[in-house]
């Protein structure tokens, strides 16, 4: 593994040369990059793969899918597959077709994974090209099952070979998401088409499955009775199915939370999400490293102004942080326009809001070590401010040091910031801190060739591999 030195305010310097370049072209190109660890996805994957699996009495092996969707939760799409790959998973999925034909395109073949897509207009969709490239696809409304056979129909009339390529077809139910997916009436209504479909050559009913609503809240009775309820509801679709001639061959319903929670429901096939990406799905659920799972992001900035300000200046839009002593601030420049919430400023009491909410944090190397400090006032589009509570030079900071937002600690009251925090300080949850991150913020990869075989290595971009 290539040397590297982080400090806890995620300052990076690198033994190898190369690196070191790739390292400081980002850090030219934009004030903050964000960076993302092989090495950390592929054992996520990897103790996934071990948990469910970890019953030497049970009678099958399950198989874990590394959902990949929306460019990775923002950590990069080829790069986390190829990672979840290496830990074991062998399935992918995204929720767009052209995520999945990315996947292709960069070389992932069927022969390596097998790949779902769900989240498509049925009348727009190239159903033609995921067929050909061999990709699984989710139905779960009559128009969908019908623009797929002709779909179908037409790929094999053009495409003539001694294996016909079949549309391998997973049926989505609604168990009580109310989202996407047949309701049992509309699955009985739709089944004997399929199985029509099925007998004509052109259909492979491959999977049968559906998403679960409140498994991430174990603290709730009645969500956890909930999710009972969608179990039993997800049962008595397969008896629909099977009473229609139709054997779906993997059934999956567990999501991240019923992955690390409910092993009587791994099934087939299950589908984890935010654990690969190092995070538990809810705080209720407890913290990352309860579940043995690490955050494989770091988000970073370079300061690009530190200043003394007197007591009683307002700092940023709308006066809603005042100082309240004579005191240093920085300039973070990223904003929402980064994907920084506007949810996550900070207030106190001398502001116009005359009330005390504390902003996102954000980690600084001082002369005393690792201190956070946290959002002061409005997050701006593309900056925000922080109050030092102290003067910068005893503190030691400057503009153009290295802070950290959020990466693989164990919380703020460490000194060691994660999503959760910024979560909690934005009011929402941990995907949507580091899916929302825009990608004008450089994504840098570590330990990309401990990971990764030469093939695969070759996939990536070599100028963003530090």
């Amino acid at each position: 593994m290539v040397g590297m030195t982080v400090d806890a305010a995620g300052l990076t310097r690198f033994d190898h040369p190369n690196l070191q370049a790739n390292y400081e072209r980002a850090c030219r190109r934009y004030p903050a990059q964000a960076i993302v660890d092989l090495a950390a996805l592929r054992d996520n994957m990897r103790h996934l793969v071990e948990i469910v699996n970890a019953d030497p009495a049970k009678p099958h092996r399950t198989e874990v899918m590394g959902v990949v969707k929306a460019d990775a939760y923002g950590h990069g799409l080829v790069p986390a597959a190829l990672a979840a790959l290496a830990g074991g998973a062998t399935w992918l999925g995204t929720a767009q077709a052209h995520e999945a034909l990315e996947l292709r395109r960069a070389g992932i073949g069927p022969e390596r994974a097998r790949i779902l897509t769900w989240v498509n207009d049925p009348y727009e969709v190239p159903y033609d090209e995921l067929l050909r490239q061999h990709i699984d696809v989710s139905v779960g409304t009559p128009d969908a099952v019908e623009q797929l056979a002709k779909a179908a129909e037409a790929v094999q009339r053009f495409v003539r070979g001694a294996d016909p390529i079949v549309a391998h077809v997973h049926v989505k139910v609604d168990t009580g998401f109310g989202r996407n997916g047949f309701t049992l009436n509309q699955l009985d209504l739709i089944a004997p088409r399929l199985k029509q479909l099925q007998d004509a050559g052109l259909f492979e009913i491959t999977g049968q499955w559906s998403h679960l609503a409140v498994a991430d809240a174990p603290d709730v009775p009645e969500f956890v009775h909930e999710t009972d309820e969608q179990v039993a509801r997800f049962e008595e679709f397969t008896r629909h199915m099977q009473e229609a001639g139709i054997e779906p061959r993997i059934r999956h319903l567990a999501n991240t939370a019923a992955t690390l929670s409910r092993p009587e429901i791994h099934y087939d096939l299950v589908r984890p999400g935010v654990a690969l990406y190092g995070y538990e799905p809810d705080p209720a659920m407890g913290t990352p490293q309860d579940y043995g799972l690490t955050p494989a992001m770091t988000l970073q900035a370079q300061l690009s102004s530190v200043k003394h300000v007197p007591q009683g200046t307002g700092l940023s839009y709308g006066r809603v942080y005042v100082t309240d002593a004579p005191t240093s601030v920085a300039i973070v420049p990223v904003g929402y326009a980064d994907g920084i919430h506007r949810s996550a400023s900070g207030f106190d009491r001398c502001g116009s809001r005359h009330e005390d909410r504390k902003g996102g944090p954000v980690a600084f190397m001082t002369r005393d070590g690792v201190q956070v400090r946290h959002v002061s006032g409005r997050v701006c589009m593309d900056q925000f401010i922080v109050d030092l509570h102290g003067d910068a030079k005893e503190l030691g900071i400057d503009i153009g040091d290295t802070v950290q937002l959020f990466g693989p600690g164990r919380g703020e009251a460490y000194g060691e910031p994660t999503a959760d925090d910024w979560a909690k300080a934005a009011d929402t949850i941990s995907y949507e801190i580091f899916t929302c991150l825009r990608n004008r913020v450089p994504r840098l990869y570590r330990n990309a060739a401990s990971v990764l075989d030469a093939d695969d290595l070759a996939m990536l971009d070599q100028n963003a591999l530090i």
